[in-house]
């Protein structure tokens, strides 16, 4: 961050939520680069920026479009990079139509399922390649997460004019498909102010290029949407074609909310990913081992993942060990299939319903952490058992006895029929291990002290428990249990209780050969062939020559400014992904000033700061033999090694499921009808038609004036998550004590609030109660004509700790992305009141009496296609 010189903070309040990072844009600010925070509310980070710019919650695709329809109508693009790294240049499929022919949606839409065949998509002469099952299947299983690193089943050749005039190459479909997105309709749709809006695009294009880069940072402002995947990818089209991808103080920072959240998906606590982003197989899809592989690794494909089947092997040769051979498919029938949507907002309907008989919480709490706070209560109510690991007696481990939902009646704690297991956990200065952080940097953590009494680590709660149950079924015939009983179980353990070596896992994940242990040095050296183990690929070489390569803490002062010896970051220490881009197509740098990494011609080889994200002998020259797949298909400018084309994707021609490119679609539940098209919100995001799950009506719907305001949530620095550690801190429950919620003087003007008094929050589901702080960090907006009110809430409270109050997440309803099945939890709609809310079972006939008035809506679920055209007939 340091070496940019512009800052575009959207969907992410860094100061507050990431203020130990913040530091890297105060270090850049002071070296002169512009910081932009584009955010609802003005905050900590907007007071630091050179420039705060509202918006309204929910359309920063309308934002972000006009970013790039400034960028292509003024030819801003910094155009050797695109032609040379992105797919601009690529001709699209004659029978590909876009939003702007369909009102709002794309060719192939199937209105029996909602979802997209994507075959029209496909790039010209390769319709024949597009993915064999729909689009629906892969909503279910969440697929497009499996394409995180390596994109779809696109051939490495496809036609191409580079002069970018063809009217169907990316390029020019891409100026079409933005061109209504000037800076009037994102004035008319943000509420943004055109001069502000004009003032980052001038700022983002001038600090990109040969000489500048830019970077943008995201948080979960942008994730948890019911577009979440497409607000991302609007900003990758940004980056790419203004050259800021894989070059130093540019890129995008996905930050995350934890030190090891990025950890939790390389090596996944998903339910559809194993690995390394290896997908989970799906039962009707892979049958066999080579079907599984071949989805993987695509054959016809350019690329790393050319040798997804050494990495496959080497997972499960770490799994099961000598028990994986290649007479068994190395055990591959073992791993579990995916037979639909297992996410966790399924899962808790499916404990409503009675499906699911027992549950594991570590390191969250649902019951008020959770969208719905009052589905996953009732949910936990309806188990056989119910295991909690954590440091306090979190709600998810009382809410049978303390929760909303006994103070009305719908949980009776003498009839609840869960029972309860409250593990302590250790804390993280407990403990030994890494975090892997935003940056991929994996650094170990030393144990500071020893946990105190019954806490106890999770590798040691699983090893255990793996451990207890592999003894019990010892004598067990059945083939069922043969996949516990050969399992690789067999760790190290030290202490008196028994506590597993933490560097004996990190060296299995890292890698090493079967016959001799040696550690592997790069996932390159893995073989498919069973004479490798290990449990992530990408991971490989953290453990290089038997040393634990992410505790090392090298000061700054005694190494390069790339600090490739502080920790180690994957993959193969590489810092600054697709760095190869940094060069130009003949491996100079685009400039002096923005050098990274370059072809040394001399010692023939790729060399500079950072470790090449390329092969390291493989010059810029090098053109790939005719019918060459994989890693030997990767021409010497083809900077982006995980891409089935080698390119950066401006168009998507498959594996994200709402669309090729990004369209501004409203939230699931909004005051405003979509201004752009017909289609009011993503025509395929993930609803749950279930009692329980009530949605607000919007437009078109007719009542949808009964909700009229917007609400947003975000954290505090004084807490963290749902607040069951730092609402059990004095000193920080002193600084934060009561749960409020934040409204403009305008707002309470209207609506008879006074500062410090009560509201209350009403939804179709739920009602909750904050404080008021009134106060001028809110802006009213004023979009199509109308005035728009947004209020906003912290999300750290619940009913348990030395500060308690409402939830704001109870407040949400359940409707997902349809990419990667996240919740839209940052923004909805609500009626504010002045006044505590009511106690009891009043608040149940309070809340019905909303449901009737918003047309009862399970009677008449929101519309998921709303695109008329203009005879009024559906589209």
């Amino acid at each position: 961050m340091i070496n940019s010189d512009c800052i575009i903070i959207q969907g992410s309040n860094m100061a507050e939520a990431h203020p130990v990072g913040f530091q890297w844009v105060m270090e850049a600010k002071a070296r002169g680069a512009k910081v932009y925070h584009i955010d609802p509310r003005f905050t900590r980070t907007s007071a630091l920026a050179d420039s705060y710019v509202p918006i309204r919650a929910g359309t920063d695709i309308a934002f972000l479009g006009g970013i790039v329809r400034y960028i292509l109508e003024n030819e801003l693009d910094f155009r050797e990079y695109v032609v040379a790294y992105t797919n601009a240049a690529t001709i699209v499929s004659e029978d590909y139509r876009d939003t702007e022919d369909l009102d709002g949606l794309f060719s192939g839409f199937d209105r029996t399922n909602a979802s997209y065949d994507q075959t029209s998509w496909q790039y010209e002469g390769q319709e024949r390649n597009a993915v064999a099952h729909d689009t629906e299947t892969q909503r279910e299983t969440a697929a497009a997460l499996q394409h995180e690193s390596h994109g779809t089943a696109v051939g490495g050749d496809a036609e191409r004019d580079e002069t970018l005039r063809h009217p169907r190459c990316v390029y020019q479909i891409l100026k079409r498909h933005f061109a209504r997105y000037t800076p009037e309709m994102v004035e008319r749709v943000c509420g943004t102010p055109r001069e502000k809006f004009e003032e980052v695009a001038r700022a983002w294009t001038e600090n990109s290029g040969r000489e500048r880069t830019s970077m943008l940072v995201y948080s979960v402002g942008w994730t948890q949407h019911s577009v979440g995947v497409q607000y991302i990818r609007t900003g990758a089209i940004i980056q790419l074609l203004l050259g800021n991808v894989g070059r130093p103080g540019g890129g995008i920072l996905a930050l995350r909310g934890h030190a090891s959240i990025q950890g939790s998906t390389d090596i996944p606590t998903l339910f559809n990913l194993l690995p390394g982003y290896l997908p989970m197989p799906h039962h009707a899809l892979h049958p066999t081992f080579d079907d599984w592989i071949n989805g993987i690794r695509h054959p016809r494909q350019k690329g790393f993942w050319g040798n997804a089947k050494a990495y496959a092997v080497s997972l499960l040769k770490a799994y099961w060990g000598d028990a994986a051979t290649p007479g068994n498919d190395f055990c591959y029938d073992y791993l579990p299939r995916m037979t639909g949507d297992h996410g966790t907002y399924q899962q808790v309907l499916n404990m409503i319903d009675g499906k699911v008989k027992g549950y594991f919480l570590l390191g969250q709490n649902p019951a008020v952490g959770s969208a719905h706070g009052k589905a996953q209560r009732l949910g936990m109510a309806n188990l056989d058992w119910l295991v909690v690991r954590d440091l306090y007696l979190i709600e998810s481990a009382t809410f049978w006895k303390n929760s909303p939902e006994v103070e009305t009646g719908e949980i009776v704690p003498e009839e609840c029929r869960t029972e309860v297991f409250f593990i302590p956990a250790a804390s993280h200065v407990e403990k030994e291990g890494t975090f892997t952080q935003t940056q991929r940097l994996l650094q170990w953590r030393e144990k500071a002290l020893d946990p105190p009494a019954d806490c106890r680590s999770e590798l040691w709660f699983f090893y255990h428990l793996g451990r207890i149950v592999r003894q019990k079924l010892a004598g067990s015939t059945r083939q069922r249990d043969r996949a516990l009983l050969d399992l690789n179980w067999d760790y190290p353990t030290h202490g008196v209780h028994a506590e597993p070596s933490a560097e004996a896992v990190l060296r299995e994940i890292n890698g090493y050969e079967v016959a001799t242990g040696r550690p592997l040095s790069m996932f390159t050296e893995m073989k498919d062939d069973g004479s490798t183990a290990g449990g992530c690929w990408i991971y490989c070489g953290v453990y290089a020559d038997g040393v634990n390569q992410a505790a090392r803490r090298k000061p700054g002062r005694e190494q390069s400014w790339v600090a490739p010896e502080w920790g180690w970051a994957w993959p193969a220490n590489r810092r600054i992904l697709y760095n190869r881009a940094s060069a130009d197509p003949d491996g100079r740098p685009w400039s002096e000033r923005k050098a990274f990494i370059w072809w040394d011609g001399d010692a023939g080889e790729w060399t500079g700061h950072d470790v090449p994200d390329f092969e390291k002998t493989k010059p810029p020259s090098y053109r790939p033999p005719a019918g060459a797949a994989g890693v030997e298909a990767i021409a010497g400018d083809d900077a982006f090694i995980m891409q089935g084309d080698g390119k950066g994707w401006l168009f998507v021609p498959a594996g994200v499921l709402d669309g090729p490119m990004p369209t501004h679609y409203e939230p699931a539940e909004s005051p405003v009808r979509n201004p752009l098209y017909g289609q009011q919100a993503n025509p395929i995001r993930k609803v749950y038609d279930q009692p329980v799950n009530p949605l607000n009506p919007s437009p078109p719907e007719a009542s949808s004036h009964v909700f009229p305001y917007v609400f947003t949530v975000s954290r505090l620095t004084e807490h963290h998550t749902a607040g069951g550690m730092s609402r059990n801190v004095k000193y920080l429950t002193e600084l934060q004590p009561e749960m409020f919620v934040e409204v403009s003087p305008e707002l309470a003007a209207e609506r008879g609030l006074t500062h410090l008094g009560w509201a209350h929050l009403v939804t179709s589901r739920t009602v909750i109660e904050a404080r008021v702080l009134v106060t001028d960090r809110l802006t009213p907006l004023r979009v199509d004509d109308r005035i728009i009110h947004q209020v906003w809430l912290p999300y750290h409270w619940g009913y348990e700790g030395l500060s308690r109050g409402d939830s704001a997440n109870d407040l949400f309803g359940i409707t997902l992305d349809p990419n990667v099945l996240i919740q839209e939890s940052k923004v909805g709609t609500c009626d504010v009141r002045p006044g505590r809310r009511p106690t009891g079972p009043a608040v149940l006939d309070l809340v019905a009496d909303y449901y009737k008035r918003s047309g009862n809506l399970l009677a008449h679920y929101p519309p998921i296609v709303t695109t008329e055209t203009a005879s009024g007939r559906e589209a």
